[in-house]
């Protein structure tokens, strides 16, 4: 959709790579990381999303030639303009599945290539992975207390911006059905689906001509906004002569949505109208601020709503509003390197490494992730990253590999999945997640640990940095 170049990208970046390119530098490889240090919307868990398109992108990035007139004006050298002319991404990369249920402190993707291409992807990185895994994990939620009634995207109009093109895509990875947004359901094969806005009712002489008017026109999908004037004085009423004279045409109504008022109540009081007219079959859609917390409420007042369609709260991936995943170097020309804070929780981990996800005998997740050194043989223990005296014995457990290559010399090494395939391994992982994991407050924490060597490779590595400063 969008023209992406090595332009959508912070100018620090390129500043940086100039100073490596004239400095001899660029041929030097990095390894870098990508973690977030803390799960969205206090969850239990994260979604991880945007992977594939993120690929779909880096593969066909390059710098046109007006990207190089504006660096240009804007005082590049001219030696590196000609470097950049060419440029592309040539690296590797090795990644979670997307759809994979992952958790704060692990590296979910890594990178390695030169160090201008990992350094100038990072933004473009960083603005994919962040966003999409925000809204699919919004939308797990979601799911999560709606069991299985019908979720649709109704949120494009109210996101920030071209953010509600990736936001429907990443609702339907964390579990939603459809949306409202044609063109993400165009290019990403997504259902569409949608009712009529109260403007169309006020457009005609009274809500009964509306409704006939729209029935006519689309049989098979007739879905009507009954709140205009008064929901259970005419709306629904109106909703269901239209439904009779529908029915004599051979066709069936398929729905009637409620967009304000009391959900709980006005759901209840349509379904008996409906069930008294014998419209057992017309389903009761609702929407209007709902959120997981809205819905769950409604579900536990045993509203006989079937389908919900969130907006603005799932788009904007409110209250949080962003994932604070970052990007950090774990080694240079074969060097382990470290950030160093004066927190070790916000010291980063050297190294290439790999995330084992920890299974008793019967192949039940016990929640724990340990995190190795790449080439590191096993190990008894884990430790916690941060808290110095938690460890916890996992030689006895099953392990599965949650890194695997997806990117080779700039190549994507896969076909991209459908988008239904990522979904149905979204849910099939979350249905693997024990169930204190997925409370809505309060959930269980999942352990994430580092592997003996890592753990001395890291404090080896402070103790170097200490002494440099001193």
């Amino acid at each position: 959709m969008f023209n992406f170049t090595f332009t959508y990208t912070d100018l620090y970046e390129l500043a940086m790579g100039q100073v490596y390119f004239l400095n001899g530098k660029k041929d030097q490889k990095a390894v870098f990381d990508f973690f977030f240090r803390k799960n969205p919307f206090n969850s239990g868990y994260a979604v991880f999303a945007g992977l594939e398109d993120f690929l779909d992108i880096t593969e066909n990035l390059k710098f046109d030639e007006s990207d190089l007139d504006f660096l240009k004006e804007n005082g590049f050298d001219i030696g590196f303009l000609s470097y950049l002319k060419n440029f592309r991404f040539r690296g590797d990369i090795v990644s979670c599945k997307e759809g994979e249920i992952v958790f704060a402190s692990e590296p979910i993707v890594q990178i390695e290539a030169s160090i201008i291409e990992a350094q100038i992807i990072e933004t473009i990185l960083l603005n994919i992975l962040n966003f999409q895994t925000l809204i699919a994990t919004k939308a797990s939620r979601l799911r999560l207390v709606s069991g299985n009634k019908t979720l649709i995207d109704f949120g494009l109009r109210r996101a920030q911006g071209p953010g509600g093109y990736y936001a429907s895509r990443a609702a339907i990875i964390g579990g939603f059905d459809a949306t409202s947004n044609v063109c993400a359901g165009k290019d990403y094969n997504v259902p569409v689906s949608g009712t009529m806005a109260h403007s169309f009712v006020q457009c005609f002489d009274n809500e009964l001509e509306a409704f006939r008017k729209f029935a006519k026109n689309w049989p098979d999908k007739c879905v009507l906004l009954v709140d205009t004037y008064d929901t259970l004085g005419s709306g629904v009423p109106n909703a269901i002569k239209t439904a009779k004279e529908m029915e004599k045409n051979g066709n069936f109504l398929k729905g009637i949505r409620l967009d304000s008022g009391d959900l709980a109540y006005l759901a209840k009081e349509s379904r008996r109208m409906l069930d008294q007219a014998g419209l057992h079959y017309v389903k009761i859609a609702a929407s209007n601020k709902l959120n997981e917390f809205v819905i769950r409420s409604l579900e536990l007042q045993n509203a006989p709503i079937d389908i919900y369609g969130v907006g603005t709260n799932l788009v904007t991936g409110y209250p949080d509003g962003a994932v604070d995943g970052v990007y950090k170097m774990s080694s240079v020309s074969g060097k382990s390197k470290i950030k160093l804070t004066e927190t070790l929780k916000k010291t980063s981990l050297p190294d290439k490494k790999k995330i084992l996800r920890l299974s008793d005998s019967y192949g039940n997740w016990i929640g724990a992730d340990a995190v190795y050194i790449d080439n590191e043989g096993e190990s008894e223990m884990m430790f916690h990253p941060f808290e110095l005296l938690k460890s916890m014995r996992i030689k006895d457990y099953k392990k599965e590999a949650l890194l695997n290559p997806v990117m080779k010399n700039g190549k994507r090494l896969n076909p991209e999945p459908l988008l239904s395939e990522i979904s149905q391994y979204t849910k099939s992982r979350l249905n693997m997640l024990p169930e204190e994991y997925k409370r809505m407050e309060n959930p269980h924490i999942y352990k994430i640990g580092i592997s003996k060597g890592l753990k001395e490779k890291r404090d080896r590595l402070i103790e170097q940095y200490k002494r440099k400063m001193n």
